[in-house]
C-alpha cells in the first residue's frame, strides 16, 4: 500500500515507485472496465462484432487517410503559424492587423462553421474541387491560428536583456532572431505544439462533414451498413487513442524536461 500513497516530502525508491505506478494504473483501469461492463450489461445489448469485422479494411483505410491528412495539415499549420507569428509583430501595420484579424476570427469561431464557409464558398469560388486538399487547407488554417499564438508566446518569453546583449555585440535584427530568439522560442513552444497537434488529429474527424473518406466517415458508413453502432465506434475511439496518447505523453515529457532545464 505504501507505493499507492504519496505523502508530502516522501521520496520512495525507484522500484517501489515503479510498482506503485503499475498497481495504481491497474486499479484505475480495472475500475473503468468494471464500470463500462456494468453500464453495457444494463442495456442488454447484443454484440455483433462479426458483421463489423468484415469491414476491417475500411477502418484501416480510413485510419491511414486520417494519418496522412493530419500529417500534411501539421506541416502546413506550422508554416502558417510561423508566418503569422512574425507578421503580428511586423512594423507594417496593415500586415500586422491582417494576421491579427485572421488569428482572432479563427480562434473565435467554431471549426465546423469555418469548414462549411471555406468548402462551400471560397473553394467553390476558386474552383478547388479536390476535397482532400480543401480539408488539409481548412485544418491548416484553423490550427495555424493556434500555432501562431504558441509561437508568439515563445518569442515573447525570451528576455529583453538577451536582446540588448545581442545588440551590444553587434548582431543584426536577423542574427538576433536566428541565433538568440528562434532556438529558445521553438524549444519553449514544443510542449504546447505537441498538445495542439493532438487536437488537430481529433479535429480531423469533422472532415466527415464534407464527405472526406477519413476514419470517422468510414466508421459511420460501417454503422449504416451493419446497424452496429457500438461495434463501429469502439474501433474509432481506439484508433484515435493510438494517435493521440503518444503525443500527449510526449507533451508531458517535454514540459517536465523544460521545467528541469530551466
Amino acid at each position: 500500500m505504501k507505493g499507492l500513497l504519496i505523502q508530502e516530502g516522501d521520496q520512495p525508491n525507484q522500484p517501489t515507485r515503479n510498482l506503485g505506478v503499475v498497481l495504481s494504473f491497474a486499479l484505475a483501469l480495472s475500475f473503468l472496465c468494471l464500470l463500462a461492463f456494468a453500464a453495457f450489461a444494463s442495456l442488454d445489448y447484443n454484440w455483433n462484432w462479426s458483421s463489423v469485422y468484415k469491414y476491417r479494411t475500411k477502418f484501416i483505410e480510413g485510419w491511414l487517410v486520417t494519418v496522412g491528412v493530419s500529417a500534411a495539415a501539421l506541416i502546413t499549420s506550422c508554416l502558417i503559424g510561423g508566418i503569422s507569428a512574425l507578421a503580428t509583430r511586423s512594423r507594417f501595420l496593415p500586415l500586422r492587423y491582417l494576421f491579427k484579424i485572421y488569428v482572432e476570427v479563427t480562434r473565435g469561431t467554431p471549426l465546423l462553421v469555418q469548414m462549411l464557409m471555406i468548402f462551400y464558398v471560397f473553394a467553390d469560388a476558386i474552383h478547388l474541387e479536390n476535397r482532400y486538399i480543401v480539408g488539409i487547407l481548412i485544418l491548416s488554417l484553423f490550427s495555424g491560428a493556434y500555432v501562431s499564438e504558441i509561437f508568439r508566446a515563445g518569442i515573447e518569453s525570451v528576455g529583453s536583456s538577451q536582446l540588448l546583449s545581442a545588440k551590444s555585440i553587434g548582431f543584426t535584427p536577423y542574427q538576433t532572431f536566428r541565433y538568440v530568439v528562434f532556438p529558445q522560442a521553438l524549444r519553449r513552444s514544443l510542449p504546447a505544439l505537441a498538445g495542439q497537434f493532438a487536437n488537430l488529429i481529433k479535429d480531423s474527424s469533422l472532415l466527415s462533414i464534407i464527405a472526406i473518406s477519413e476514419f470517422t466517415l468510414n466508421a459511420q458508413e460501417v454503422n449504416t451498413s451493419t446497424l452496429s453502432a457500438f461495434e463501429s465506434f469502439f474501433p474509432l475511439a481506439i484508433g484515435y487513442l493510438i494517435l493521440t496518447l503518444p503525443i500527449f505523453h510526449l507533451s508531458r515529457r517535454l514540459e517536465k524536461q523544460l521545467a528541469f532545464d530551466s
